[in-house]
């Protein structure tokens, strides 16, 4: 298999930090990002198709969409600003954009122009440059700044005038200006008052070049031509705070402090319909205000509704942060918005009048796809049973999704934050570790709820077993097994120095492996609590880590940049196999397929490689991957699916990716046994009862109701026969009377057109007459113009003979004047050409001279360049010859230099060393001064302390005499219960009896069995003696045959000489040459080898019979021995015990020597005496020397002792594993 292929399959999740995320491609396509990809999901067919970004941008941070949808710009960060140019048809890259003259790193707005030709970037911090982009050519129009170089007054958005591409407004914080591209230069046009001047930030173009913004304070005003015409307060402040909830209301005035009231009623966007009639604006926390427009200018939009985002609510529990909308999208037929929040969440709504008819009703969004997670994603777990897997994030959120369908199955909210989450096996229970403890929690139908709870808190990794009998949690830097059948601790694995990152376990659910901070790996038996291997390695702090099949093979990476293989055999030969580069990218997360054939790592960058491994798990091509850029941060975790279908992948751009896997060539991987998902669930009795108790109720209700309609029914049924009959009667009554006003008409008709015809007949006659008239009239207007006509021509014909005139004369002087012209300058000529021959003589003279100046200048050349030539050359050899003396002190010098910088490395080192040394010296004299002043303050107690315990020993003794009362009672009761105790040992020592029998027996079985493997393994060898021989005679029998056969043909080749005796004899000859020769040594070599056999199996019955007698030699030896080491243990402890008796008594003559030497001092002091120094020995001088001397004797007398108990298990040493010998086999 090549290396394995994934492809993106769906994606669950916003990126809401994009500006303008959310937009349509069609009536049922939305445009949104996630990841580094642009998704266009289809809203009916719950379908993505999907756009991937650039392969050096860091993360999307802008998108806009052309007027005619066809075309998508997406900005993304980088060393330079990248803008990449789709087409949404094809999802093809059409041109990509680099910013190459601007300083900031990403783009903070793009737009379109209206028909889709130009761009407009607003480029960030520091410079704010505006760049103006024909995208067709990759050409740059214009740029200008729009902001002051590092300003903190940011640029928000930045738009067409929909009318003329030369305009563009550009809005911020404390920022409206507008610009036109004149000249090929942008310039600023039509700047606010500085008065007027707020924190924009939203911004839309209406109609007749109107400008609607919106500030952070929750106003909308309306610009024209730059200039303020009217502003609205679509939320005031006092009234921001009425809420009914009083818990929202508290928890307001909590965060009035720390969130300022402005930000909270902010307007984030504004949409309008294309006639202008309506407008959208998102204002509020998860809030849209629709405006219908007015017919006043100062009331210009009138308030008609507000659509609110849903409090998403779970189990009861509602989240306490409220959502603020970011951007609006309207639908092309201008039918549906769409709203994105800052949560990860689209919304959507129908705009009908249906939906939005009642002022007064509240009218809530609808989701457009399904819950995403809001935040940093924590936690991943893949369930086997089930096509589910389990997410958790920082969001108190758990969701469970179904990777078949890519669909949400279940979400519970928490009050609390969720670190790490696991599924069990069955798919029925899940285990979710939070802030104060660890919980196990059922699967229900429809919910999600708590049965156990363990005290672990803060866990941020959980792992059940495969086979779901245990789970493993991490407290710390401890891995905590527990029971999921008892809930007991089974195990606590001790051993990591730093926070444990991951628990992973083993196929067989008998090992447990684990990475952490401390740069250790270790594999542990659940069993024991014992390590069985382990990987130390403390330069790299470890992220994540997978097992192979064979769980022996590991998979580990970290903070040093490249993924280890590591064989954890045992601790002996755990090492590191294979260490492959990631070639400067530090590896975030690890996981390998079941079958062991496809290993995913994923990066802190976003990227997922892909890498090709043996069924065993080790690398198949170490060093060779495929990278795939996934998410827009790093990638926390990653699982791949049961059956080795899927790969999910989480990061912390709060995005999850569900990935198919499949060959090089695209193909899907084969399965090796189909997996049957279950389908059970689980239902509490109670909501089962209440299930049940509401269907029976529903039946009856729905039974109840089929009465009713019934019966309405045929109430209606008789209401509307009834209706029908007065209906028909009233019908027929009318058609009466409308055929009677039928026949009324029908005569007015007739009148009315006898009356018409005779007014017909009497205005054509009066029309006749009128065009008689005109045409008269017209007759004689016709004769006159035809006069004026005649005339004209006349003038005509005089004014063309005047201009013909006019004309022969001004061309006889134009002749006369060329004439004059041509005279004059032929004679200029004829004198030009003489100067010009004039010229050329002096011309050719002045060549010669050339020439012969050029011959002369050549030859002093060519003598200067020989004498030039020879010079340099001498002075080129003397430059190599100084060069070649300089090169070899020059290499003298870099010895000597390269000397003295280790010399020089190696005394810093050592005055690194030495200050080292000097600090912990310091800390350790600090540490001294401080224990000094300590002990003396504790001297100063103890002498307190003194005195106390002086008055209390008074006290005890009291006390100790008032319990010898006590004693005696006592002693007579202990003696009582000595009586009642006596039967009980006598059956503690028969019981002890018994079990050394058991022993015994024990023993004697062994020995049987020994035997018996020692039988078991002669009749093998017999057998594979016997096999041996059978092969043998079967393969002799084959030669005898092929002997027969040869022999057969041999003596038909013979009989043909028949008639012939000398030939007859001569093949008789060597017939028995050929076949009678071989036959001797074959039997003496089975004689040898029969009695080969039977000298090997009697020296074998000697052996084992010598190996028999040793062993009771050495059973006997080694009793002997344990009997002597017992008594010199017995000697040993009782000289241990004179020795304490005697030290003992040593303390108490030295103590009564010191008393005594105080005494004297004392009394020599009251008499006036002074006490010499040879006096001061002399007191009970000769009984310190006698107990020194028995001490001396009796620490020789230890020394002895212990010495021959070394020789004595030196000589009788037993095998270190305690086991008899192994039996000797003889091959």
């Amino acid at each position: 298999m090549a290396i394995p292929n994934i492809s993106t399959k769906y994606i669950f999740g916003v990126k809401s930090a994009v500006v303008n995320n959310i937009a349509f491609h069609d009536e049922q396509t939305l445009l949104y990002p996630a990841g580094s990809y642009i998704i266009l999901y289809n809203v009916d067919q719950k379908q993505q198709r999907f756009i991937l970004g650039s392969e050096k941008g860091h993360g999307i941070t802008a998108q806009a969409v052309s007027a005619n949808r066809r075309l998508l710009a997406v900005a993304e960060k980088g060393e330079k600003p990248i803008i990449t140019i789709f087409d949404l048809n094809t999802l093809r890259k059409r041109k990509t954009l680099n910013c190459f003259e601007v300083q900031s790193q990403e783009c903070v707005s793009v737009a379109f122009s209206h028909d889709s030709k130009l761009l407009i970037t607003q480029c960030g911090h520091p410079d704010w440059t505006l760049v103006l982009w024909q995208w067709e050519k990759a050409r740059v129009l214009g740029t200008i700044k729009t902001s002051k170089p590092e300003s903190t007054t940011p640029v928000h958005h930045v738009s067409f005038n929909p009318a003329d591409n030369s305009h563009i407004a550009v809005v911020g914080d404390f920022i409206f200006k507008q610009y036109r591209f004149v000249d090929g230069h942008l310039k600023q046009v039509q700047q606010a008052k500085s008065s007027e001047l707020q924190n924009f930030t939203a911004m839309h173009w209406g109609q007749e070049e109107r400008i609607l913004l919106g500030t952070n304070t929750g106003k909308v005003m309306l610009f024209d031509e730059g200039e303020l015409k009217t502003d609205y307060q679509i939320i005031k402040p006092d009234k921001q705070l009425k809420k009914d909830d009083s818990k929202h209301l508290q928890t307001l005035m909590e965060s009035e402090q720390s969130i300022s009231q402005p930000d909270v009623s902010k307007v984030t966007s504004i949409v309008t319909y294309s006639k202008g009639t309506r407008i959208a604006c998102s204002c509020g926390q998860g809030t849209v205000h629709l405006f219908e427009r007015g017919t006043d200018i100062k009331t210009f939009f009138k308030k008609t509704k507000e659509i609110k985002v849903p409090e998403q609510t779970s189990g009861g529990e509602a989240t306490e942060d409220e959502e603020t909308i970011l951007c609006l999208a309207l639908s092309p037929s201008e039918e549906t918005l769409v709203a994105s929040t800052d949560h990860n969440q689209i919304y959507s709504i129908t705009l009908s009048s249906a939906d939005l008819g009642k002022e007064k009703e509240a009218v809530w969004f609808e989701m457009a796809s399904q819950l995403f997670h809001s935040n940093i994603i924590s936690g991943l777990d893949v369930c086997i049973r089930k096509p589910w897997f389990a997410t958790c994030s920082t969001d108190k959120a758990i969701h469970i999704w179904n990777f078949e369908t890519c669909s949400l199955e279940l979400y519970k909210q928490f009050p609390e934050e969720v670190y790490s989450v696991a599924f069990h096996p069955s798919g029925l229970y899940i285990l979710a570790g939070f802030t104060d403890k660890l919980r196990l929690m059922n699967l229900l139908i429809d919910d999600v709820r708590i049965f156990k709870e363990f005290t672990i808190r803060g866990c941020r990794e959980c792992r059940f077993s495969n086979g779901g009998h245990l789970f493993a949690a991490v407290h710390g830097n401890v891995i905590q097994v527990y029971s999921t059948v008892t809930y007991e601790n089974v195990a606590n694995l001790k051993g990591h120095n730093g926070k444990v990152k991951a628990v992973i376990w083993a196929p067989d659910d008998l090992r447990i492996i684990s990475c952490g901070w401390d740069g250790a790996v270790y594999s542990w038996d659940v069993s024991t609590g014992k390590r069985l291997g382990e990987c130390v390695l403390k330069s790299c702090s470890y992220n994540s880590i997978t097992v192979a099949p064979d769980g022996i093979t590991t998979f580990a990476v970290g903070s040093d940049q490249s993924i280890k293989e590591i064989a954890l055999k045992n601790a002996a030969e755990s090492q590191i196999t294979h260490d492959v580069d990631a070639r400067g990218t530090t590896l975030t997360a690890v996981a390998l397929s079941h079958s062991g054939r496809m290993l995913f790592a994923g990066s802190a960058q976003g990227t997922i490689r892909c890498m090709k491994s043996t069924t065993q798990g080790n690398l198949a091509v170490p060093g060779e991957w495929q990278e795939l850029q996934a998410h827009s941060s790093q990638i926390s975790r990653m699982a791949v699916t049961y059956d080795d279908q899927y790969l999910v992948t989480v990061s912390d751009d709060s995005c999850i990716i569900l990935w198919k896997i499949s060959e090089k060539e695209g193909r899907g991987l084969k399965r090796d046994k189909d997996i049957i998902y279950s389908e059970e669930i689980l239902i509490t009795k109670s909501d089962l009862e209440e299930k049940n108790a509401l269907m029976s109720e529903l039946k009856t209700r729905v039974d109840e109701l089929k009465m009713e309609n019934e019966y309405q029914l045929r109430l209606k049924d008789m209401n509307y026969n009834e209706k029908y009959k007065e209906m028909t009667d009233k019908f027929v009554q009318e058609m009466e009377a409308l055929k009677a006003r039928n026949k009324k008409l029908e005569l007015e008709k007739d009148r009315e057109e006898a009356r018409h015809g005779e007014e017909v007949v009497e205005t054509k006659q009066a029309h006749a007459a009128e065009l008689e008239k005109l045409e008269a009239t017209n007759n004689q207007k016709l004769m006159i113009e035809y006069e004026k006509y005649e005339e004209l021509q006349v003038r005509m014909q005089k004014m063309q003979e005047e201009y013909e005139a006019q004309l022969h004369e001004a061309e006889a002087s134009k002749e006369r004047a060329c004439e004059e012209l041509t005279e004059y300058y032929e004679t200029k000529l004829h004198e030009k050409s003489q100067q010009l021959e004039q010229v050329h003589e002096e011309s050719r003279q002045q060549n010669k001279e050339y020439e012969e100046t050029k011959r002369q200048i050549e030859e002093d050349a060519d003598s200067e360049i020989l004498d030039i030539k020879n010079k340099y050359e001498r002075k080129l050899r003397e430059e190599k010859e100084a060069n070649l003396r300089l090169k070899g002190e020059t290499g003298i010098m870099r010895k000597k230099f390269t000397s003295l910088q280790k010399e020089i490395d190696d005394h810093k080192a050592e005055i690194v060393k030495l200050q080292t040394d000097q600090g912990k010296l310091q800390s350790v004299i600090k540490s001294l001064e401080k224990d000094i002043v300590g002990l003396k303050r504790e001297i100063q107690e103890r002498d307190e302390t003194i005195q106390d315990k002086e008055k209390r020993i008074y006290d005890l003794k009291k006390k100790n005499q008032e319990l010898e009362k006590f004693k005696f009672v006592l002693d007579y009761k202990i003696k009582e219960l000595k009586k009642q105790i006596e039967p009980r040992e006598n059956e503690v020592k028969e019981m002890k009896e018994q079990i050394q029998e058991m022993e015994g027996e024990l023993e004697r079985f062994h020995m049987l069995n020994t035997q018996l493997e020692l039988s078991v393994s002669e009749l093998r060898q017999k057998l594979r003696a016997t096999d041996r021989e059978l092969c043998l005679k079967q393969q002799r029998v084959q030669d005898l045959n092929s002997m027969i056969k040869r022999f057969r043909t041999d003596l038909h080749n013979c009989v043909g000489y028949v008639q012939e005796p000398k030939k007859l004899k001569e093949s008789i000859k060597m017939l028995y040459q050929k076949h009678a020769q071989h036959d001797k040594p074959e039997a003496l070599s089975s004689r040898v080898e029969v009695d080969m056999h039977v000298e090997h199996m009697r020296q074998r019955e000697h052996l084992e019979r010598s190996i028999a007698s040793l062993r009771k030699k050495l059973t006997k030896d080694s009793q002997i021995h344990k009997q002597d080491n017992v008594k010199i243990m017995q000697e040993n402890v009782s000289l241990i015990k004179e020795i304490n008796d005697l030290r003992q008594d040593l303390k108490i003559a030295r103590t009564h020597e010191h008393d005594l030497e105080c005494l004297l001092t004392i009394s020599q002091k009251a008499s006036g005496k002074q006490i010499t120094p040879n006096q001061e020995p002399v007191i009970s001088s000769s009984n310190l020397i006698e107990k020194e001397k028995i001490i001396d004797m009796q620490k020789t007398e230890i020394r002895r002792l212990h010495s021959l108990i070394r020789d004595v298990e030196a000589g009788f040493r037993p095998s270190s594993s305690g086991k008899l010998l192994p039996p000797v086999s003889v091959q």
